[in-house]
Formats: C-alpha cells, structure tokens, sequence
C-alpha cells in the first residue's frame, strides 16, 4: 500500500462515517499522512481527527476512534492505535507495505512526481550576474540551489521557465568595453574596470577580428570591442554553466527593454495605477506606500532611466508574459532589493505576497580554494569543478539552506569516505547496482517472483517506509523552496539502506543454495531503493554512478 493508497482509504472512511450520520463535517480532498520519526508507533501518522474535531463538534479522540474502527478494517492495514490528543498511529501488514517496492520500481523515474504545484505558472529567476566577467564562486550558490529549485517545482506540477537576466546595459558594460578595448591597445586597465587575464584574451580576440581597433575614433572603437568581446563573455558563461549541469530556458537581455521602448512604457503604465510622481525634474514611483525606505527615482533629471526603471520593465515584461508567479534568487548584497521589488509589484496592481518571491541567498566560503589566473581576484566555477567536480559541488551546496552562512573544505569534499555526504549517497546508489548486477549473475531475477509479505525484517520495513516517504518529502521541498530536505532525505535512505543490506542477503550464501521468493523479493527492494537514490540525486541535478 503505498501513501497515496492509505490517504485515499483514510479518505474513504471519513466519507463513510458522515454517510452514516457519525460525523458532521466537510471532507478534505485530501487526507496527509506522514511517516512517525519513532518507527515504533507504526508506518505512518495523520492528524486529521485535530483538524475536524472543531468542525464536527467532538473531541479529537473521539473523531479519531471513528476513523479507526473503519480504517482496521482495510485490507493491508495490520493496526489503527490511537496516541495523544488524537493522532492516529497506523501499522501495515508486511504485504501491504512490501508492495510498495513493486509499484516504485514499476513507476520507474516517474516516482516522487506530484502534482501540489499544478496550476502554478512561475518564472524563476536566478544567477543573472553581470555578463562581464567569468561566474565565480558567489554565483555558484545558486547555480546549484536554482536549477535544484525549478527541478522541484517541475517535478511538482508546476509550470517552470528557468530565466538568466543579462544585464548587457548601461555603466558596467562601458566599463567592460574600456577595459577590453585599454589591454588591446596595450594600456592598462582603467580606473574602475575589469582586471584579468580573460580580458587579455578578449582583447587578443578583437585585435584578431578588427586590427583597425586601435585606430578607429573611441567611440567607434569601443562598440567594435563590446560588439566582439561580450558574445563571447557571455559563450564563456553559458560553457561554465552547462559543464556545472545547469540550463536556463530563456536569456532575458535588459538591453532589449531599452531598445523597445519598454522602460518608458513602464513608467507610463505604472503612472496609469496612480503611484508616479515628478518632482526636481524626475521621476519617481511612490514605493513607499508599500513598505519601502524611500521612493525610488525612475528617470534621473537629466532623461536617463536608472537601474530601478529597467527593473520595473523587467517585471511588467515577465507579467505580460503571463507568469503570476516571479521568483527572484538574488545574491547576498541585494537584501534592499526585496522591498523595492515587492513595491513595483504592488505599483502594478499585483498582490505582492503571492505574485512575487524574493529569497537571498547567503555567502559561501570554500577552504583550500584558490584565486583564479584568469580572473585574478575571484574563485572561478570552472576552477571549482575542474577541481572538486559538479556532482560534489551541487551537492554539498543543495544540503543546506540558502539563507545560512556556509563554509565547506574543498579537500574533504574531494575525499570517497562515508564523511562525505555527497559520495556516502552516491555509493549507496552504487551498491544497489552492484547488488542488482550480481544477483542477475546468480539467477536472482526479480521476473520470476514477487512475495511482498515476505519483506518482514525490521530493517526492511524501515526501508520501505522511508522509501514511501519521499514523494511527499518532494512535495514538501517544492512548496517550501528548500532543495536542502532532499540531500537530507538521501542521507536518511542510504544509511536505512545500508542497514538493510548489512542485514538482509539477496544473493544465496553459497552456490548449492536455492534461489527462492525471497531472494527475489529483496532484489525488488533492492532496485526500489536504487531508483528513489536515483530520482533524488537527479533533482539535486546530481549524478548517480553505477559502479565507484
């Protein structure tokens, strides 16, 4: 019986008890079930006799002796106990649970899939770091937990565009054009501009592209080197992300918003809902009716936008597109930006609780890391995974929680010991397929039987109901935003896992040993686990080797 099954009973038997005048109340159309943290007080838990009990006018352990009496009557269902104020505490038969092996292994990568997000139209930006310069590690953290995030969210039901912002307009990209075109002509780097031997590099590729450069009048000659050197900046960035595993649906750039129009187009818009002002020859948008510290100027006095009008574009162009839902995942210097944002959404009409999300994540510190050559004052992403490795990285940064300081060591992240979360996970998933491949050799085959009541070890029904846990632990991580309840999750698995096989053989002991239901019943265990190690590690955007 898997979750799903067991709410769907639970279901029936509330429908049951108000048809038949026991109870007054409006049945959920869903019933939560979740797996006890104390193994002792059965397979898996609900509260739903607390949450109906106001309703129906009864005490919850009244409400949940009801539930009880109907539930033990379910075929699978070994005991209904109640505990405390009114939980109710459930036991499945070893059959019953043990079918749960059957129906992941048969729902393939497909299992832990939920629909708790459908219906839900998000645009999830995150990174967006200047196209200027190589991603080093402060953009690493979220590289990992983003793409991590829109996993989830996909997996969840909800429909996702993953979206890198570019911000190829304006100072910074100046700055970059004269620092490019000051190495080509052999000066150095100008006041405020970008330093490194990747601007050498894409120096050395317009002096190859138009030699004419350091002659042309030095207007001309820095469009010609913005024109050549930011394609390939920008093919540099889009390279370290796709080694780092992560792809983005849409490259948004700012510089189109100016092109048409669309940041005056903002501000008339946002003057139509009643919050643009001029005063000393500006323009400024009223965000402090919505909690900001100050309102924001959106059109210097001079007739040049700033930042903030471009960002005021930039969200009526993802609403126009049709996302009610805007995820923002902003580095750890933009805490000002969450009030500002909030306030262009309300400006527009929007609810700014519900259609706009605003996280920062924190610093990350990594011991043993070296500045790159090319960048010269940074730790490269692509240093990091020539060093350390993707699946390393993304999972030791998917762990934990994107609003808490963290510093890791690189060296230990290295190591294959059970210290290191990422590969104790990753040789779990390994083992499964070491046992699945040497079981085939034997004659194990999971074709030729299934008798799920035998799974009765205690570390077997452990296993299987850490294993039925986790579509709602998918769930969970999508609605929440916290990528790090998966990593933990995996943990919690592998070691049930590797309890189960210190315990339980799947392959005969000897040779003269007859291959029985048993063994194949274990071999279907075996591969269930293996598939749900699988399907979390690739919602971490990590790999799951075969063989270690």
């Amino acid at each position: 019986m898997t979750p799903e099954q067991l709410s769907a009973a639970l279901r029936t038997a509330l429908t049951d008890a108000v048809a038949a005048g026991d109870l007054a109340v409006d049945v959920p159309a869903e019933v939560r079930v979740e797996r006890p943290r104390n193994r002792d007080h059965g397979d898996w838990s609900t509260n739903v006799a607390l949450q109906l009990a106001k309703g129906a006018g009864m005490p919850p352990r009244d409400v949940a002796a009801l539930l009880a009496d109907r539930l033990g009557r379910v075929d699978g269902v070994k005991a209904v106990d109640i505990a405390g104020p009114g939980f109710l505490n459930i036991t499945l038969d070893a059959a019953s649970a043990g079918e749960l092996a059957r129906s992941i292994v048969e729902a393939g990568a497909a299992y832990g899939r939920n629909d708790s997000e459908a219906g839900h139209v998000i645009n999830l930006e995150y990174i967006s770091a200047n196209p200027t310069g190589p991603l080093h590690l402060g953009h690493t953290r979220w590289a990992a937990l983003g793409d991590a995030m829109g996993r989830l969210l996909t997996a969840s039901g909800a429909q996702l565009t993953s979206e890198y912002y570019l911000n190829d307009a304006g100072a910074q990209m100046d700055k970059f054009a004269h620092s490019v075109l000051a190495r080509a002509k052999g000066l150095p780097t100008p006041e405020g501009g970008y330093p490194g031997a990747y601007i050498d590099d894409l120096a050395a590729s317009v002096l190859e592209q138009r030699p004419d450069v350091v002659d042309l009048p030095e207007a001309e000659a820095l469009e010609v080197a913005k024109e050549i050197a930011y394609p390939l900046q920008l093919a540099d960035i889009r390279d370290t992300l796709d080694a780092f595993g992560v792809r983005f649906d849409v490259w948004f750039s700012e510089k189109s918003l100016h092109d048409a129009g669309a940041v005056e187009q903002a501000v008339e818009r946002l003057r139509e809902q009643g919050h643009v002002f001029d005063q000393d020859g500006a323009v400024w948008l009223r965000t402090t009716d919505f909690l900001d510290d100050k309102d924001r100027v959106l059109i210097r006095a001079n007739g040049e936008p700033t930042y903030f009008a471009a960002d005021a574009a930039y969200y009526l162009s993802k609403k126009d597109r049709g996302f009610d839902e805007k995820i923002y995942l902003l580095g750890a210097d933009h805490h000002g930006y969450i009030n500002r944002l909030k306030a262009i959404a309300a400006c527009a009409g929007d609810d700014p609780e519900h259609n706009i999300e605003v996280q920062i994540g924190q610093l990350v510190n990594l011991g043993g890391a070296k500045l790159s050559k090319r960048a010269g004052n940074v730790i490269e992403l692509r240093d990091l995974i020539g060093w350390i490795g993707t699946d390393a990285i993304r999972y030791s940064l998917s762990r934990y929680p994107a609003d808490s300081p963290l510093s890791l060591d690189g060296e230990e992240l290295r190591k294959q010991t059970n210290d290191n979360p990422v590969f104790y996970v990753q040789y779990a998933h390994a083992r499964t397929s070491n046992v699945a491949r040497l079981a085939r050799e034997d004659g194990v085959l999971r074709e030729d039987g299934f008798d799920p009541a035998l799974l009765g070890d205690p570390t077997e029904a452990a296993l299987l109901a850490i294993l039925g846990d986790f579509p709602r632990v998918v769930a969970q991580a999508a609605h929440l935003r916290e990528p790090h309840r998966v990593a933990r999750y995996l943990e919690d698995l592998a070691g049930h896992f590797h309890k189960w096989y210190d315990t339980c053989r799947v392959r005969p002991m000897t040779a003269d040993e007859e291959v029985t239901d048993l063994h194949r019943s274990r071999l279907w265990l075996n591969d269930a686990t293996r598939q749900v190690l699988a399907n979390g590690l690739h919602l971490l955007g990590v790999s799951a080797p075969e063989r270690m």
